[in-house]
């Protein structure tokens, strides 16, 4: 029987995977709302990209911040 050594998962490489997963909502969301007929439907969709988009930023900034605090290291 192998014994295999377990996958260590990061913080950065969490919070990488959550920056990636919001920028393929955004545009999701994005392209819903531009072919979406319904207007309160397209609203929702528009507002839900919104709020991703400050999500990713968040994420984005900790990424910034982790690279630098790597780089002082």
């Amino acid at each position: 029987m192998q014994h295999h050594e377990p996958i260590h998962i990061s913080d950065r490489d969490r919070t990488l995977r959550a920056w990636q997963n919001t920028m393929e909502l955004i545009r999701d969301y994005q392209l819903y709302a531009a072919e979406i007929k319904d207007p309160r439907l397209a609203d929702l969709f528009s507002r839900m990209a919104e709020t991703e988009c400050r999500h990713g930023s968040d994420l984005h900034a900790v990424l910034k911040d982790m690279a630098v605090q790597k780089a002082e290291q």
